[in-house]
């Protein structure tokens, strides 16, 4: 019998997949050309991504244009704002790592060439990253872009956003807002589909996207409803056959060098906390991992340049009106703060600098020799609370809080804490402490806008901190230091503090302490006894059992 070659052998062995392809409706002349997947994160439930629709359908037109076919796939994704101050909140981080698993085992599993993700909120951004690099192919990132900014009665005023209602219910509770004025905000803050408006958690990711060098430039700050987002889109499916021709990864993109630079922009425009536990994540994923030390290092020596809603007047939209990201990273490079031998999906860091980038107009951006301030939005804490670190947004603290000691009011859980916030048991003073809310012990590393906002709408936010295992969502504000690490549930000094104790927040020093004897600390280290896991069945059992801690960027290899 005459042996067949081994290319007719592949043909003959391929015959199952074209036929299963044909029965999408693929062509022969189609199945020459590479296949694209279009990981979508569209859903009816998050006002981010409903309209991912249109996005994914002008990406696959810019895919087809350049000559490849787009198959779209769906992920999940889970809104912080809806699953805020419930248990539903357990599963917002997690879900990133089912985010980063389904996006592994479609790629792999339909071997695609090359692949263009559409997230837009919190969790999913960094899912679909992690996700991406462990698969290595050539791929774009497009969000939904940013919701508009709601605003006032009469349009005077500063504009409002969805953590206008967090105050506001806690403004109502507290006098000082009616309920029909609560009613109007919630009516008008959220007036259009995208990411919540303001430098939230998924506006600082979609832009660290674009320092990253995987998103093109307006991936973070065109608004969602803006026709321009469309014409991104269908750059985006243009941009990602050209990285397959030129036989660009991911992995090639997310560099060292990448990470460094995404690590400046961060601290120049003041986003989430959230931002330190995903790029932390992400760095692992890539292979270049960082620690809080780096984090600290990057505060240290990176201006701040931005201050957008949480932390200052300003919407999102304002940024996007005077350029972007690119503006902000035009300021850090005259600093020489961001590394050339980054890779862009614009191509190399030179002409990306020299091609899209351009000076700020000196008011929503800052001008480099006239920052708001000389050090990052984001600083690091360490001391004998939080031996690994944790993370507060001083960019959103006001002066008088920057250095603060006073009593400890202790609580094991986010309601717990609520309820007391709310009961006017919190007085001027007091030092907030919510635990077993880590990646391990929540389970899941609970977002507390609540609690945070709680503090701001009774207001408290000037004379009250508040320190937790659990972390932040972008919009909170005031003396609020999260992702302390060790977690309570692992032993972490955060569980040993006891009612009355005096606790220094000493964020211009960098310090987090607890004011007791060394005997004192080591008599109640050996009296300490684990908790039980809160969870023995399901995803949040599995997750305990798997996340690292928050310093490491509660990630599951």
């Amino acid at each position: 019998m005459e042996l067949r070659s081994d290319a007719v052998r592949l043909g003959v062995m391929r015959a199952p997949h074209r036929s299963l392809l044909k029965a999408d409706g693929i062509t022969d002349e189609e199945m020459k050309r590479p296949m694209v997947a279009i990981i979508n994160s569209r859903n009816d439930i998050i006002p981010g991504h409903n309209n991912l629709d249109k996005i994914a359908e002008a990406v696959k037109a810019g895919i087809y244009m350049a000559g490849g076919v787009p198959f779209e796939i769906s992920t999940i994704g889970v809104c912080d704002g809806i699953a805020m101050n419930h248990a539903g909140m357990h599963y917002s981080l997690v879900s990133r790592e089912v985010i980063a698993d389904s996006v592994e085992c479609a790629l792999q599993g339909h071997a695609f060439d090359a692949a263009v993700c559409i997230p837009n909120c919190d969790k999913v951004v960094p899912g679909m990253i992690i996700g991406a690099l462990r698969v290595n192919i050539p791929t774009v990132f497009c969000s939904g872009g940013p919701m508009l900014a709601g605003k006032q009665p009469g349009g005077c005023g500063p504009t409002t956003d969805l953590n206008t209602l967090f105050d506001g219910a806690a403004s109502v509770l507290n006098g000082t807002m009616t309920e029909d004025q609560l009613k109007y905000y919630e009516n008008t803050a959220c007036p259009t589909c995208g990411s919540c408006s303001g430098l939230f958690t998924a506006n600082s990711m979609n832009c660290l996207c674009e320092a990253l060098g995987i998103a093109l430039p307006g991936n973070g700050t065109i608004p969602a409803v803006y026709s321009e987002r469309l014409r991104l889109a269908k750059h985006a499916g243009m941009k990602v056959m050209e990285l397959l021709e030129k036989g660009i990864k991911i992995g090639d993109i997310v560099s060292e060098a990448a990470i460094h630079n995404a690590m400046e922009c961060d601290m120049a425009f003041g986003g989430s906390t959230n931002t330190v536990l995903h790029l932390t994540a992400i760095s692992r994923a890539a292979g270049h991992p960082i620690t809080m030390d780096d984090w600290d290092a990057a505060s240290a020596r990176t201006p701040h340049l931005v201050k957008l809603q949480p932390s200052g007047p300003r919407p999102l939209s304002d940024l996007y009106e005077v350029g972007g990201v690119p503006v902000v990273m035009h300021e850090l490079d005259e600093l020489g703060l961001l590394d050339h031998s980054a890779q862009t999906c614009m191509g190399s860091f030179d002409t990306y600098i020299f091609d899209y980038t351009k000076p700020a107009d000196g008011e929503v951006c800052r001008k480099h020799d006239n920052p708001f301030s000389p050090v990052g939005a984001l600083r690091v804490l360490h001391g004998n609370l939080a031996p690994n670190g944790g993370i507060v947004k001083k960019s959103a603290v006001d002066p008088s809080m920057l250095k603060h000691t006073g009593p400890a009011r202790c609580f094991n859980s986010e309601e717990e804490a609520c309820e007391a916030i709310y009961a006017n048991k919190i007085k001027p003073g007091d030092v907030v402490v919510i635990r077993y809310e880590g990646p391990k012990g929540g389970p899941g590393m609970r977002e507390m806008l609540t609690p945070t906002s709680a503090i701001v709408g009774m207001g408290l936010s000037k004379s009250v901190a508040l320190l937790t295992d659990g972390r932040f969502s972008g919009a909170t504000k005031g003396p609020a230091v999260g992702h302390v690490s060790p977690e309570a549930a692992a032993g972490g000094p955060i569980a040993l503090i006891q009612e009355g104790d005096s606790v220094t927040v000493d964020i211009e020093g960098g310090e987090l302490n607890l004011n007791i004897s060394d005997e004192e600390f080591e008599r109640r280290r050996k009296e300490f006894v684990p908790p039980a896991p809160k969870h023995n069945h399901g995803v949040l059992a599995k997750y305990a059992k798997l996340v690292s801690s928050a310093d490491e960027g509660a990630y599951v290899s």
